[in-house]
């Protein structure tokens, strides 16, 4: 892990230093601008690195949806016999090259490090810590000590919802004022997460795969239940990283999904946990395979021609 915190140190260390270039040490509405840019803008940094993985995200995701009718043939033609079943779902996987997990997980999978690297560091960011400990993963004591007083409106990006009065007192803070920042950026948090996952789901699709649609609603559920409890110990640096994320998220999903389209026969609904296809009119706004008739006094279109004599 030594190298992830070494990594996010020198990205985050390049963009504050960038702000600071452009900004100076301006600090408008108890917010010490450079800092919080810095953590912006190591979010667009990790997730232009993670562009590729995202596309490829889409891709198995669409494979996976274009399966979806041999898929629900395979289950009415081994219905009793869950064993088989399973094993021609693996082998047309791997056949296909459609991985059914691929369209959820990777992009949470990766990010973790990242995550969690930020957490190590902005948690080391304490005004008591020794001097020879304030340079580790390339920090100078300037830079360290500025981190340690930055603050986003009042609360320094070090402190947490959950943090004790005697820590507070050591970073500078008002309890009042870290606590309130702090809720507003976890209920911020939580509901992006939230919307985040359900406008993937929604514009890709339930999947049929009861494997894969228990993936899908552990993303859309259970991850924005979790960050309401952890959400208490995350440093406000760390949350407002989050936050950014999820917006980037909600705006790149946008724009892929327009360009990779969900199939038409795809559930694109709500909620639509079976998987049934919905029914794709046709030119004539007809549902294929109900029959239409003429309306009354409307004249044949198909008229036999007369005859020619």
């Amino acid at each position: 892990m030594s190298m992830i915190y070494h990594a996010i140190s020198e990205i985050l260390l390049f963009w504050h230093s960038t702000w600071q270039r452009l900004l100076g040490d301006a600090s408008a509405l108890g917010t010490d601008w450079s800092w919080v840019l810095g953590i912006v803008f190591l979010v667009l940094t990790v997730r232009i690195i993670l562009f590729p993985v995202f596309v490829k995200q889409i891709r198995s995701q669409r494979a996976t949806q274009a399966l979806q009718p041999r898929i629900a043939e395979l289950r009415a033609r081994h219905r009793d016999d869950r064993e088989t079943l399973q094993k021609e779902l693996v082998e047309l996987y791997r056949v296909e090259k459609a991985n059914p997990l691929m369209g959820c997980l990777p992009m949470v999978v990766v990010q973790i490090p990242v995550f969690l690297g930020l957490l190590h560091v902005l948690r080391h960011l304490k005004p008591t810590m020794p001097e020879h400990l304030k340079t580790l993963y390339g920090w100078s004591v300037t830079q360290f000590d500025s981190a340690s007083s930055a603050t986003l409106f009042g609360a320094p990006i070090a402190g947490t919802f959950g943090s004790t009065g005697q820590d507070l007192a050591l970073l500078g803070a008002d309890a009042a004022t870290v606590r309130i920042v702090a809720a507003v950026l976890i209920a911020t948090m939580v509901a992006t997460t939230y919307l985040s996952s359900r406008q993937l789901i929604l514009r890709s699709g339930w999947a049929a795969d009861p494997q894969q649609r228990l993936v899908q609603r552990l993303m859309l559920y259970g991850i924005p239940a979790s960050l309401l409890v952890s959400g208490l110990i995350f440093p406000i640096g760390v949350i407002i990283y989050w936050v950014t994320t999820n917006l980037f998220s909600l705006g790149q999903q946008t724009w892929m999904l327009r360009r990779y389209p969900p199939p038409a026969s795809g559930a694109t609904g709500s909620d639509a946990p079976t998987g049934t296809p919905k029914a794709v009119p046709n030119r004539t706004g007809v549902e294929p395979g109900r029959a239409t008739t003429p309306k009354v006094g409307a004249k044949p279109t198909n008229r036999r021609r007369r005859r020619t004599t």
